[in-house]
């Protein structure tokens, strides 16, 4: 789900654009507002990267076309694209390299906003009817220099997901520490109950890990540590637990993690054989449950070492959806981001996405495991994500599939983890 352009770093051009119909201009069509005229037909480019949830999507947007029609006599068409997770940001790095950017786009916030903004990238839009909207506890994650650049969409926290019921049936305590985790590995392998699902097929699944390590310990051990890293003063060479959790769970997997995609290991999950998927959240909870509606899905913080205190919860405004200043139809645009929120229609959008409330407007019961979080934030042993730079979590997506294999050692990530930061920092400063 990361989408990334640290300030875009070295780009590759992909071929292909996003395919559009007609003339932006076009004013055929028959009048849905009553007042004898034309509809003016608009076509707009959406980028999401959520094709887990394209039926939702697809949906929305044809409210929102209908809306469009009758409020403004305006016929909107939409040229979707929905790429996985693993493409997307590759895919819209070349839209944006080539000047094809689409009019409305998803970004990770917490990830994206800086480097997206500092490129010019994001339309300001403080000044939307969406964002008195906001509740507070997400408005900071779409805001950079004071300016709101996004409407969030994901709102998380995550760590670990596991299956309740397991937990229940056996009297298990979910583990404080990396050791602790062995050990109940070793007790439901004893048990005949696979103790954990790893999948890493995706390579940002495996970057999940360090984003997850650097996170917890600069909220604890190494406070402060991303903003030493930014001023060139720190290394991952002294972050305790960086590699520890994978390091456990190489004895519970093997190379056959790099076969399972998401889609693959959500549906093994489900199946309801599985104690726990380390760095992971609820972003899968939509597939779960749909294979299995009576799944009882808990989220949890996932131990980094051996330190309890470093065993928090990352709590994460992550997919959001922003608009390109280079729209040249920037109106229709505006108008599909403030749907996106719409106090009459975006409540069900978002239960149906079984996302988090994101604003005032959102009635709807939040899902069990937004309790879980809640316990978390309450005790509090949870941290709001850092802005780690993209450029250094591009470079972890592979770095820790290759660690996993055995085929870098933990010099190898720190070195490269301190250069990729290094090369962030420097290109920030252009």
């Amino acid at each position: 789900m990361n989408k990334k352009i640290p300030a875009l770093l070295t780009l590759t051009l992909l071929g292909g654009a996003l395919a559009a119909c007609g003339s932006d201009n076009d004013t055929s069509g028959a009048d849905a507002g009553g007042t004898g005229a034309a509809a003016k037909t608009v076509n707009l480019k959406v980028f999401v990267s959520l094709p887990r949830f394209k039926t939702q999507f697809e949906s929305y947007f044809e409210q929102f076309k209908k809306k469009e029609l009758a409020d403004k006599n305006i016929k909107v068409n939409i040229s979707l694209e929905m790429p996985s997770s693993d493409t997307a940001d590759q895919i819209l790095k070349s839209r944006m390299a080539s000047g094809d950017s689409p009019d409305v786009f998803t970004l990770h916030a917490v990830n994206d906003i800086p480097s997206f903004y500092r490129a010019g990238y994001l339309t300001d839009l403080s000044d939307q009817p969406f964002v008195s909207e906001l509740l507070d506890g997400v408005k900071s994650g779409v805001t950079y220099d004071d300016k709101i650049l996004a409407v969030p969409l994901e709102s998380v926290g995550w760590g670990m997901l596991y299956n309740k019921k397991i937990f229940r049936e056996n009297n298990l305590k979910l583990p404080e520490t990396v050791s602790e985790m062995k050990q109940l590995g070793d007790t439901l392998k004893a048990k005949n109950i696979q103790p954990f699902m790893i999948a890493l097929k995706e390579s940002w699944m495996a970057e999940s890990f360090p984003t997850l390590a650097a996170g917890a310990l600069n909220s604890s051990a190494n406070q402060g540590f991303v903003e030493r890293m930014d001023e060139g003063k720190a290394s991952y060479a002294e972050l305790n637990g960086l590699t520890d959790a994978m390091d456990m769970l190489r004895e519970f997997g093997d190379k056959k993690v790099f076969e399972l995609d998401g889609d693959q290991a959500t549906a093994q999950f489900a199946e309801g054989n599985i104690a726990m998927w380390p760095a992971q959240g609820p972003w899968f909870a939509e597939a779960i449950l749909k294979n299995d509606p009576s799944f009882e899905l808990g989220v949890a913080a996932m131990p980094i070492n051996d330190d309890p205190a470093s065993t928090l919860l990352n709590l994460s405004t992550s997919t959001s959806i922003a608009v390109s200043p280079d729209s040249k139809v920037k109106e229709v645009a505006l108008d599909l981001v403030n749907y996106m929120l719409d106090a009459k229609d975006s409540s069900a959008f978002y239960e149906s996405l079984m996302f988090n409330p994101v604003a005032k407007s959102h009635t709807f019961t939040p899902y069990p495991w937004v309790a879980d979080v809640t316990e978390y934030v309450k005790a509090g042993k949870a941290y709001d994500d850092p802005r780690i730079p993209s450029g250094v979590k591009n470079v972890s997506e592979t770095l820790f599939q290759s660690y996993y294999a055995k085929d870098s050692s933990k010099e190898d990530v720190v070195k490269a983890l301190d250069k990729a930061w290094a090369d962030a920092n420097a290109l920030n400063k252009q």
